[in-house]
C-alpha cells in the first residue's frame, strides 16, 4: 500500500525502443529525481540478463520481479520509472504504482520502433524467434489498449529526434503536474 505523503512517480511505458531510458534519463536528471530502469535493476537483482532470465528462468519469474519491484517502489518518494514494455499488462505490478503515478504513453509505430532498436533488437528476449516487424507488431496490438487506458498523457514519438522529444516531454510535464505535490 502506497504511504500517504508521498510526491507521485513519473511512469514511461510504450513498446520496445519508444524512448523510455532515455527520456526517462533526461527527465530525472531536469526535475532531480531518481531514475529507476526496471530492466537494470531486474538484471543486478538476478545476476543475468533480461534475455538470460527469459531463457533459463521463464517470463513468469521476469514478471514476478517486475511485480516485486512495482511493490516496493509504491513506498518510495517520486522517481522517474522506465518499466519494460509488458509491464502495462502486468496488472498486479501496474496495481501497486497506479495510484500514485503520473504516467506518459511513448506511442511509437512499430515500425519506429524497430528503426530506434536498430541491432539492440537481438539483446530483446520477446524477438529471439520469428519476423522481427510481425513479433513488433503483434506486441503492438497486445498492448495499445493497455498503454491508452493508462496514460494520463500520450506523445507521439515517430517524427520526433531525440531532443525535440526530451523538450517535449520536459514541457509537457512542467505543464501538466506539480511533480512535488504529494498524492
Amino acid at each position: 500500500m502506497a504511504q500517504a505523503g508521498l510526491s507521485p512517480h513519473l511512469v514511461l511505458i510504450g513498446l520496445p525502443g519508444s524512448g523510455k531510458t532515455t527520456v526517462g534519463r533526461h527527465i530525472a536528471e531536469y526535475f532531480e529525481r531518481p531514475f529507476t530502469d526496471f530492466d537494470e535493476v531486474i538484471e543486478h537483482r538476478f545476476r543475468k540478463s533480461v534475455s538470460r532470465i527469459f531463457t533459463e528462468n521463464g517470463e513468469p519469474a521476469f514478471r514476478a520481479a517486475e511485480t516485486a519491484l512495482s511493490k516496493e517502489l509504491a513506498t518510495k518518494p517520486g522517481h522517474v520509472l522506465s518499466p519494460g514494455g509488458g509491464w502495462i499488462a502486468n496488472r498486479e505490478a501496474m496495481a501497486h504504482l497506479r495510484s500514485r503515478s503520473r504516467i506518459i504513453y511513448l506511442r511509437v509505430s512499430p515500425a519506429g520502433a524497430l528503426q530506434r532498436l536498430g541491432q539492440d533488437i537481438a539483446s530483446r528476449p520477446l524477438f529471439d524467434t520469428g519476423d522481427p516487424t510481425e513479433t513488433m507488431q503483434m506486441l503492438y496490438d497486445a498492448r495499445r489498449r493497455f498503454y491508452e487506458e493508462a496514460a494520463d498523457l500520450t506523445i507521439d514519438t515517430d517524427l520526433l529526434g531525440r531532443d525535440a522529444l526530451l523538450t517535449k516531454v520536459v514541457g509537457l510535464v512542467s505543464s501538466a503536474w506539480d511533480l512535488n505535490s504529494d498524492v
